[in-house]
């Protein structure tokens, strides 16, 4: 592995900011590896995700067009943990060996910065030994509800368990080795924070 090569992980709640973060630091120059994004495709129709959802779970969770049906499974994620954990357990080493197989062509083109876009970062237990550090956006609950409210017309309930269901700030910001705290900043200043950690991280 090229040792100038950083794999940097970043995470935060829903509604944090993230996804600006993690854009902007595409704009500084950086490879951005999109878990999120790599578990849709496995679960799109004909993802390699799908069998093993539909063997485990029956048809009722398949979309008409073979997909994950979202909305249920969503939903039969909060109502029975156990559920959530048997679709991780389908979905997580498939997206591990999506974001390696990625992350080691981004090394071979000369990437000096990789940086893993990782929601679930914190819960999933796994990450942090494979990153040399992480990143985590911050801000307050309050803030986080209004952003998803106005952004995804959820109700201030239904985002209390989105959060809920999440890893709290504190446990975030315990496995942080840089907070951004992106709570009434205008983006100028979100993108001086960015491009500070960029330059921390090689680029």
């Amino acid at each position: 592995m090229d040792k100038h090569c950083w794999q940097v992980g970043l995470t935060g709640g829903i509604g944090s900011g993230k996804s600006t973060v993690a854009a902007m630091l595409a704009d500084c120059g950086a490879t951005i590896i999109d878990a999120d994004r790599i578990a849709r495709e496995l679960t799109a129709p004909g993802g390699a995700a799908m069998p093993a959802i539909a063997a485990a779970f029956g048809p009722e969770l398949m979309a008409a067009d073979g997909a994950l049906d979202r909305a249920r499974m969503r939903t039969l994620a909060f109502t029975q943990p156990e559920a959530r954990q048997r679709l991780e357990a389908i979905i997580h080493p498939l997206v591990g060996q999506e974001t390696e197989r990625q992350a080691l062509q981004a090394r071979a083109q000369g990437a000096r910065l990789v940086v893993h876009d990782i929601p679930l970062l914190v819960e999933s237990g796994h990450w942090r030994r494979r990153l040399d550090a992480v990143i985590v956006v911050d801000c307050r609950e309050d803030t986080q509800i209004e952003r998803v409210v106005a952004r995804n017309q959820l109700s201030p309930a239904a985002v209390r368990d989105i959060l809920a269901a999440q890893a709290s700030r504190s446990q975030r910001r315990a496995c942080a080795d840089l907070v951004m705290y992106n709570d009434g900043l205008s983006l100028d200043a979100l993108r001086s924070q960015v491009s500070l950690a960029a330059r921390r991280f090689g680029l």
